[in-house]
């Protein structure tokens, strides 16, 4: 389950970016890479779900069924800086200060770090933390208009070095966007879980002291460093 949230935090920060002046029939991909380029920091609230379709012995009209969620606030700041703070039904943090990412699990109490460059590098995190084009690492494919939002798949391009082509976790990565917003994040992995993220009150390009994305472990609690 907490793989689930790290996964779909991370697959968020490929979005959040701002000075957006978007036409109206702009396509979701135009949409995307614009708000990517121009987007410096945001800020705002999330709901994540894991869906799963229904078993044989349930109805099968309903669609997919949601099975967990949770809430939550969200900031970056970039290149290098997330915090992806769940605060309902339980308390967890990860945080990305631009050399370590960290997890804190209050009800263990206990922080994990690793190296950033290490966590990200497999992850579409890395189109944020990085400089790059975000057509470098994949290509955008304009989907169907749905629940409102123009939806856009991302395709990794190959990697020559990966064993399987890509080093991503996930066999499908669609991006909802709406009036230059990304609203929703869809993720499946290879054993077909569906993690969906949808995005409100968003604000963007705000100022951000550095030391906001700083976490110092509370007295007594475990400490894990991990290479």
């Amino acid at each position: 389950m907490r793989r689930l949230i790290s996964i779909a935090a991370l697959g968020l920060t490929i979005l959040l970016s701002p000075n957006l002046v978007l036409a109206e029939g702009e396509s979701g991909a135009e949409q995307l890479r614009q708000f990517v380029r121009n987007s410096k920091t945001a800020e705002g609230d999330f709901m994540q779900q894991q869906l799963r379709a229904p078993k044989a012995n349930e109805p099968q009209d309903k669609g997919l069924k949601v099975i967990r969620q949770t809430q939550g606030r969200f900031v970056f700041q970039r290149p290098g800086r997330f915090i992806w703070d769940t605060q309902k039904p339980y308390e967890q943090k990860l945080i990305a200060d631009g050399k370590q990412l960290i997890l804190w699990d209050k009800d263990l109490n206990q922080a994990t770090f690793r190296p950033a460059g290490q966590a990200l590098a497999a992850t579409p995190a890395a189109i944020l933390f990085g400089e790059t084009s975000l057509d470098q690492h994949f290509e955008l494919v304009d989907g169907e208009d749905r629940l409102g939002m123009k939806w856009v798949a991302l395709v990794p391009k190959k990697n020559p070095n990966a064993k399987n082509g890509n080093d991503l976790p996930y066999t499908k990565i669609s991006v909802g966007m709406a009036n230059g917003l990304p609203k929703a994040l869809e993720l499946i992995d290879g054993l077909g879980s569906v993690v969906l993220v949808t995005l409100d009150k968003i604000q963007l390009n705000i100022n951000l002291p550095a030391s906001r994305f700083t976490f110092n472990p509370p007295a007594g609690a475990e400490v894990l460093r991990l290479n």
